[in-house]
Order: structure tokens, then C-alpha cells, then sequence
């Protein structure tokens, strides 16, 4: 990973390994996809990183499904912005729809990914 990865980050991102993410590809070519767990790396409220089996193109839109404790969120809309090989998958970069879309965002997801983020900062430092 280049540092220009980290140096446009808006905020710093968090270690949540024990979140556990449902990936789901959208679009008319990923029809019939199975949905894949993966591993998340990292994660702050405009994104996450994820360890996944399978590579996932750059651009393409994807629902999340989370939890761990006392987290249950599902539906949530991401893009995927960078794909490349690591340990024994793909890191993918993601970055959440509501921070690329005006039209996507709302309030409540909005809070949610907050909630979350909150959590892990607080276990984080």
C-alpha cells in the first residue's frame, strides 16, 4: 500500500476485524454472484478496507451487511475504489455511497456508520 492512499483520508481509519461483512455485488453483471464473506481490515465512516477470496473491479457498486456487537446493519451502499492482491485474497478498498453520492445520503446512515465508528475508535486507542 502507497501512503497516497492514507494522505487523502479525510479521517483516520480503525482496526475492526471482528466486524463481519456480507458482501454484495449490484449491477446487471453480477447477477447471479453469491453474496462473500470478508474479513474487514479497517473502517471509519466513509469507508472500509476488506479482505476478500475474490477480486472486485474498481467501480463497482456494492450492499454491505454488518455486525458484531451490538451492531446489525444491512443495505448499506459502497463502491469499490481499489482492488489489489493481499495475503490470501484481494484488499478492497471501499468507500461508502452516501460520501459519493448526495442523492444517497441519509441521516440515519449517516449516524449508523458513526455509531460504529465510535465504537472502534474508543477500542483503538
Amino acid at each position: 500500500m502507497t501512503n497516497h492512499t492514507a494522505d487523502r483520508r479525510i479521517k483516520n481509519r480503525f482496526p475492526a476485524s471482528c466486524l463481519q461483512v456480507q458482501l454484495h455485488e449490484r449491477g446487471f453483471f453480477s447477477r447471479g454472484r453469491p453474496p462473500v464473506t470478508v474479513t474487514c481490515l479497517d473502517m471509519n465512516r466513509y469507508g472500509m478496507a476488506v479482505l476478500c477470496p475474490r477480486p472486485v473491479d474498481a467501480g463497482v457498486r456494492l450492499m454491505l451487511d454488518i455486525k458484531g456487537k451490538y451492531i446489525n446493519e444491512s443495505g448499506i451502499g459502497a463502491q469499490a475504489i481499489a482492488c489489489q492482491p493481499f495475503q490470501a485474497g484481494y484488499r478492497i478498498s471501499l468507500q461508502f455511497a452516501y460520501c459519493l453520492d448526495k442523492n444517497a445520503y441519509t441521516r440515519s446512515m449517516d449516524n449508523a456508520l458513526s455509531r460504529i465508528e465510535g465504537f472502534y475508535n474508543r477500542y483503538a486507542s
